[in-house]
């Protein structure tokens, strides 16, 4: 049980995370800037490789929660699928990447639309998309893909 209440992700940094990726991206397309999907691409997987050194995450920590515009929202959690999720949508991002360098930038813009779009469904619908990929993979016996969900109380 102690491992159980040990496990606890901050919600709110999550959706810190996803607003700014979902914003950034857009951006991007907007102002038709490839390396602002490469940029956004970097901070999701150095997040995943380090997670405390996630950009958008230290954004929240260190600005955004100390100033009181974000509150806490802790959960018992797993974090492992979240970082999954990150690492899927850093990966797609860096497909995108290499598609505007082969000069196929509708492939690129679509790619990226679908982290758009899978971001936003996670923070306006609470799906996250990454984490049931995850759950099935741990369900399916993946090795890697420990943690089966916290149950709610």
């Amino acid at each position: 049980m102690a491992d159980l209440a040990a496990r606890r992700v901050d919600h709110s940094a999550l959706r810190t995370n996803q607003a700014f990726i979902i914003g950034l991206l857009v951006l991007a397309f907007v102002v038709d800037s490839w390396p602002l999907v490469t940029f956004v691409s970097a901070v999701m997987l150095i997040g995943t490789a380090l997670p405390e050194a996630g950009l958008f995450k230290r954004i929240y920590q260190h600005i955004l929660k100390p100033a009181g515009i974000v509150k806490p929202d802790v959960k018992s959690d797993n974090p492992e699928p979240h970082l999954f999720a990150q690492l899927v949508g850093g990966l797609v991002l860096l497909i995108a990447t290499l598609a505007f360098l082969a000069d196929a930038a509708t492939l690129g813009w679509a790619l990226s639309w679908l982290v758009v779009a899978l971001a936003a469904l996670n923070l306006f619908a609470g799906v996250c998309v990454g984490c049931l990929m995850y759950y099935q993979l741990h369900r399916l016996g993946v090795p890697g893909f420990v943690h089966a969900p916290i149950a709610r109380s």
